[in-house]
């Protein structure tokens, strides 16, 4: 991988085969991919280092169906993709720890037995939590508690192990750089405009058959900038806590559902905890429009962080009163961008917009970072 901003002559104009836009998991994996099956590909990321933004300030977890009741598909999605993403980064997996979902006895939009049924119904390994671990909750908020089998994953191994894999598989990626405007070209190509950031700025343009918008909570930066309609998207400023936790909940992980619930992990990067809440993870929220359209990046750099963790805790600590004792150590602010239409039953179902606006441009978001293995089956077919 190398800076740009030391090498491109102005104006230098290149042909590839395919351009992924956004060296997130899912522009990499696409990458890869890819790679197998042209001889020109390259990744295009803005910072300074891929993995970064929302692939590394997430909560970790490598879902195995258990967070979707409400959402049969996602929860079956989870169940397939879950050994192959276990197995294809294994060195990334953090296991080492208990992890438990417990029903709400108010507000839940599940029942405990619905809650075991559905699980059971879709092949996730579920049992009843030991009474230790039931001793933890208050019985006045919390009806049932099941041990489940899901792990988390290591963003710093994982972003080593992609690195690794690009340089086996030489797959090209220019970091520091923006990419400023896509149009279409007299051939049928798609030229892709860019500037290098860094002590040398300069511009150019690459051409290529197919371009793929993976850049996340940016994808409709880059239509709007290439005059584009935006597609419809929910953006949310969100707030993850990270906390030092009490020795008696160093080796678990605890999520209520389901409805006004929160979870709390392991955050295997930095050796902490994660918190999130339904109700104050979210700082606010807007849809994009043509007529009203903000910068996502732009606005979370301005925005006035004003952490609500002790909001978080202290309604935490209502359902497992050992959270009161968990020491708050930092934040990560991050957008989280979602289709409008999961807020109904909390799917997270990929989006896959082809010749959006453009022959060849291809915009593609997934709410999971194990929805990457659909998105490769969905493209297998039409990529020769």
């Amino acid at each position: 991988m190398r800076d740009r901003d030391m090498e491109l002559k102005p104006f230098e104009s290149v042909g590839f085969d395919a351009v992924i836009i956004g060296g997130g998991f899912f522009g990499c994996n696409l990458a890869f991919f890819l790679n197998k099956k042209f001889e020109r590909v390259l990744v295009i990321e803005m910072e300074d280092d891929i993995l970064g933004r929302a692939s590394y300030a997430n909560q970790a977890r490598v879902h195995n169906g258990y967070h979707y009741p409400r959402s049969i598909l996602t929860a079956l999605r989870s169940r397939v993709n879950f050994p192959q993403f276990v197995q294809d980064y294994s060195d990334c997996i953090v296991h080492d720890f208990d992890q438990y979902y417990a029903i709400g006895r108010n507000f839940s939009k599940v029942s405990a037995k619905q809650y075991r049924i559905f699980m059971e119904r879709i092949g996730a390994e579920i049992s009843s939590a030991p009474e230790q671990i039931r001793e933890l909750a208050n019985p006045a908020l919390v009806d049932e508690i099941f041990k489940v089998k899901e792990y988390a994953f290591d963003a710093i191994k994982l972003k080593a192990h992609v690195k690794e894999n690009f340089e086996k598989w030489g797959v090209e990626v220019w970091l520091k750089t923006k990419v400023t405007q896509v149009k279409g070209a007299p051939d049928g190509r798609i030229i892709v405009y860019y500037e290098a950031q860094g002590e040398k700025q300069n511009s150019g343009s690459v051409t290529a058959s197919r371009v793929f918008n993976c850049t996340y909570s940016h994808i409709n930066q880059l239509l709007r900038d290439s005059q584009i309609p935006v597609i419809p998207l929910k953006h949310e400023i969100t707030e993850m806590a990270l906390l030092e936790p009490p020795e008696e909940l160093r080796g678990i992980g605890i999520t209520i559902m389901c409805g006004p619930f929160f979870s709390f992990m392991p955050f295997p990067p930095l050796g902490l905890h994660s918190l999130s809440h339904v109700r104050y993870t979210p700082h606010c929220h807007w849809i994009d429009s043509d007529a009203e359209y903000r910068d996502t990046y732009q606005y979370l750099d301005g925005y006035c962080k004003s952490s609500q963790v002790i909001r978080m805790l202290k309604d935490a600590q209502r359902y497992i009163p050992l959270l009161g004792k968990s020491r708050y150590v930092d934040s990560l602010w991050e957008v989280k961008t979602v289709l409008p239409q999961s807020e109904v039953d909390d799917s997270r179902p990929i989006m896959i917009k082809r010749n959006h606006g453009l022959p060849g441009l291809t915009c593609i978001l997934g709410g999971k970072i194990d929805n990457i293995y659909d998105v490769l089956a969905e493209l297998e077919g039409e990529i020769h």
